[in-house]
């Protein structure tokens, strides 16, 4: 095992650690990304084996994080003072544990049934969530579009809780080409569209959900087979959140398609 203690931020390890924490491009370039936190790197560890590098913060870590850096300790490992580690982190409350990863490729069904597509989600804590429901609930492939926030950041690997390392993804799609091609009923997320209930999610099925604010594109709604809406039982409640809209939608049809016995 190397062991690199860093105490500068001029160091060309740190200051490629702190684009890969806040840049986008640097991650698509480098094809590699940071993991923060111990459920993350097992979650990672489990699926395709040992990280690149171990990166630590000077004194204590979590009794968790310390079990893990034991558990790895052949594996490369730099230490850094408490504020740099900070600066690289997503969140205040950092376990203690950071890892280096190539950003894993998994392979795309030939024919996927179950689909969601993003257009323009800019929130990496949602993208994370929408993700980590998306792989619970079973979906085949998620699609995003070019302006959707970076499904790989740490923040959306926080939100998304290993999501990412089971769930088919890709970034920077064409959507509309995307919907066009769909082999099965596309589903565009609007507020006046066709109660989601009342539609038959049993065949191959793909919902195509908006920005948090702005939602969907004039184009890409023309683009959708079909336009729905989730029912609301309160009329002065306008619209659900995107990130709760997705999971309605998608355990809807995980619901109709469990009944039926299909995928």
């Amino acid at each position: 095992m190397s062991f690199k203690h860093i105490v500068s931020r001029d160091n060309p390890i740190f200051k490629y650690y702190k684009k890969l924490a806040d840049s986008a491009r640097e991650r698509r370039a480098e094809g590699n990304t940071l993991l923060d936190g111990v459920h993350l790197i097992e979650a990672y560890v489990a699926q395709f084996g040992e990280p690149k590098v171990i990166i630590i913060p000077e004194g204590k870590s979590s009794v968790e994080a310390t079990s893990l850096i034991q558990s790895l300790e052949h594996i490369a490992t730099v230490m850094l003072p408490t504020l740099m580690f900070a600066e690289i982190t997503p969140v205040a409350s950092s376990t203690g544990i950071l890892a280096l990863v190539e950003i894993p490729k998994l392979v795309v069904p030939e024919s996927p049934s179950f689909v969601l597509m993003l257009e323009d989600i800019q929130d990496p804590g949602n993208l994370g969530s929408m993700l980590r429901t998306a792989a619970a609930a079973g979906v085949d492939v998620v699609y995003l579009s070019e302006a959707c926030t970076d499904a790989w950041s740490p923040k959306a690997l926080r939100g998304g809780q290993g999501a990412q390392f089971v769930l088919p993804i890709i970034e920077r799609a064409n959507l509309i080409a995307e919907v066009q091609n769909f082999k099965g009923v596309s589903f565009a997320t609007v507020i006046d569209g066709e109660p989601l209930y009342a539609q038959d999610l049993t065949q191959a099925t793909a919902f195509v959900m908006g920005n948090e604010g702005a939602g969907l594109r004039k184009q890409t709604i023309a683009a959708a087979s079909k336009k729905i809406s989730i029912p609301m039982q309160v009329n002065s409640v306008e619209s659900l959140n995107a990130g709760a809209a997705t999971a309605v939608c998608l355990f809807e049809r995980a619901r109709q398609a469990n009944i039926k016995g299909t995928k």
